[in-house]
């Protein structure tokens, strides 16, 4: 059965790709299994699918993958919103165009030690005003969320207890903070690996 990876990379049966995939299948398995973990028959307790969607969504923007891209945003607008974000197409039109607007290039940000001070790099810090419409369309815990997914993409050397503080203030549990962050690593493994099975998908094409 073809897992997730396979379909964004679009790995094509008994092709190099093919190949790499199957010559571990535990770790094949176990990525699947990651992506049904934080996407399928979920506890929504602290995070909800359209949630957890939502930010799925903006890091593959964020990551110029189209086809990924593609896949979430579907999966925003089937989930649908919350009281705060409205419905699924709103919430996932929001997100696209936040994500829009914030695309950049990294990594940025300052290290806290001095040792390292020559290798800090300033660039976009994202913040969406309390006035803003794309606030008042994703709700205060999407824009959070997304929030801090932008500085775990294009800032990770300043994640700090601040950061967090800043999801608990928008109403996010400590399990919820837990499952954000789980859920943007995980998508930066799954994006990459996508990106670069596309390649091989490409080579074997040529």
């Amino acid at each position: 059965m073809t897992d997730l990876i396979d379909r964004l990379a679009g790995v094509i049966p008994d092709t190099a790709a093919d190949a790499l995939r199957r010559h571990r299948p535990a770790t094949r398995d176990n990525a699947q299994a990651s992506y049904d973990a934080l996407f399928t028959g979920i506890d929504e307790t602290h995070a909800t699918l359209a949630e957890r969607a939502a930010v799925a969504q903006f890091v593959a923007i964020l990551h110029d993958d189209e086809v990924a891209t593609a896949h979430y945003g579907a999966l925003t607008r089937t989930a649908g919103g919350d009281a705060d974000s409205g419905d699924g197409d709103a919430l996932a039109d929001a997100v696209v165009d936040l994500a829009a607007s914030v695309r950049t290039t990294g990594p940025y940000g300052d290290y806290p030690t001095a040792a390292l001070a020559a290798e800090n790099r300033d660039g976009l810090r994202l913040s969406v005003a309390a006035g803003d419409p794309a606030r008042a369309a994703l709700g205060d815990r999407v824009t959070a969320a997304l929030e801090h997914a932008h500085l775990l993409v294009f800032r990770p050397r300043e994640a700090s207890p601040e950061a967090l503080a800043a999801l608990a203030a928008a109403g996010w549990s400590s399990d919820g903070i837990v499952t954000l962050s789980q859920l943007v690593s995980f998508l930066a493994f799954q994006l990459r690996v996508a990106a670069g099975l596309r390649l091989l998908t490409t080579e074997d094409a040529a």
